[in-house]
């Protein structure tokens, strides 16, 4: 094979490259033909590179392997392994860096050159070699180099940034799972039975906190209290707030409880609960620097005769299911809690007689939407009632959401879900 690279007719051709962190800088040539090595050697060389050199595609392999060079020339036609199965073994090994292959060939036709391609050559030199087109697709090798390497070191800080972001989530999933067990903690007991009814409680979360928060309380000699809440918003924020309001209405520490009042002989007495809803109303434009608000039913009820007193604070209206069947959904209504000062709440009543029960639910169940949006609304929750009317207990409440499951068409509901229920049995029973 006769190799002769021409001389190059001008000095700008043959400047080195500028020098760059990620420039491609170790070449390493491969030919059987020292005198040729020396040749292209030489040239690459003034080209400002590093050469490195091979007299086979053997003792290449040994020395790619070692050096991981940026950009290859070899010949095609060597004895032993040839160029092209040179080109083949190199592109087999592991390599963290790209090398850009050339390959020096006095072969033109399609076939021949597609094979090349083939075995993962990246571009030709057809010889005899010109230095200005030798020196072109080094250049050009150079370029695509630094975008790949670019593109990998962009992709390495992407990885790098998703693996920081797993690491995050993974952090925060642990801590939202903790807060879930805290959240879930404020309700101590989920069935409760009195002498003459028993209480029942529901918390669902449509993610891993949520707004909602239901529970009860002693009120005094023969009282029961009730509250359903349901905080603006499903997150960690809501959660919190959640948490502060379980804290004004605590069933363990009635001095904090802000429905009840202390009688001079120490005994603890349910406050009128519109007058309840006022004060919570100042507490949190006063005290809470908070853009959330909630809606709220409490509910003061007399154990021995099943009497009723009730405020409503913009949450969904209270269910009552008589003992024949029949479904009472009624109340005034209200402006949700923490929105504005200076309104006032109405107090409604009702009478439960034995066998009659008392749902306070919050609007997750009412705005559970179908597969086509349409939601479930009070007549929805009617008809469940009345499907579950032999159905007690805390397993009402799973009946509940298997209710909801089958009209939603899936577990998965956009909103929190909570639910109280008093079943009055009265006391003969």
């Amino acid at each position: 094979m006769n190799l002769k690279i021409k001389p190059i007719e001008t000095d700008s051709a043959a400047a080195p490259p500028a020098a760059k962190v990620d420039a491609p800088q170790r070449v390493l040539i491969v030919d059987d033909s020292r005198l040729q090595r020396k040749i292209l050697c030489s040239s690459v060389k003034r080209w400002g590179f590093e050469v490195h050199e091979a007299g086979s595609g053997e003792e290449a392999m040994v020395i790619a392997e070692e050096i991981q060079p940026d950009l290859i020339l070899s010949d095609w036609m060597m004895p032993g392994m040839n160029g092209l199965e040179f080109c083949n073994a190199f592109r087999q090994i592991s390599q963290d860096r790209y090398g850009y292959f050339i390959l020096l060939t006095s072969k033109s036709e399609k076939a021949e050159i597609a094979m090349g391609l083939e075995a993962g050559a990246d571009d030709f030199v057809t010889k005899p070699v010109d230095a200005n087109e030798l020196r072109a697709r080094i250049a050009a090798g150079e370029r695509i180099l630094r975008m790949q390497r670019e593109l990998t070191e962009k992709n390495r800080l992407i990885t790098d940034t998703l693996d920081e972001l797993q690491r995050v989530y993974d952090s925060l999933d642990s801590d939202l799972i903790e807060a879930k067990k805290l959240q879930q903690s404020l309700i101590r007991e989920r069935h409760k039975s009195f002498d003459t009814g028993d209480v029942s409680l529901m918390l669902r979360s449509s993610g891993h906190v949520g707004g909602d928060l239901v529970g009860f309380f002693p009120a005094g000699e023969g009282h029961l209290g009730l509250f359903s809440i349901d905080v603006s918003g499903h997150g960690i924020s809501s959660a919190l707030m959640t948490a502060r309001l379980a804290g004004y209405l605590s069933a363990t520490a009635p001095d904090q409880n802000v429905a009840l009042h202390r009688a001079p002989d120490g005994t603890y007495g349910f406050l009128p609960p519109e007058e309840v809803i006022e004060t919570l109303n100042d507490l949190v434009l006063d005290e809470m620097d908070t853009e959330h608000y909630f809606t709220l039913l409490l509910a003061d009820v007399t154990l021995e005769t099943g009497h009723v007193r009730m405020a409503q604070a913009g949450h969904p209206h209270p269910a009552v299911q008589r003992k024949n069947g029949d479904i009472e959904q009624d109340g005034p209504g209200g402006f949700p809690v923490g929105l504005m000062s200076g309104i006032s709440f109405q107090q409604f009543e009702t009478q439960l007689l034995p066998g009659d029960r008392l749902l306070l639910l919050s609007d997750g169940v009412t705005e559970c939407p179908d597969g086509t949006g349409d939601m479930l609304e009070e007549s929805g929750l009617a008809t469940i009632m009345t499907e579950l009317a032999d159905v007690s207990g805390p397993p009402f409440f799973e009946a509940l959401l298997w209710k909801m499951t089958e009209f939603a068409g899936g577990d998965q509901f956009p909103d929190d879900v909570s639910g109280i229920l008093f079943e009055f049995s009265g006391p003969d029973h």
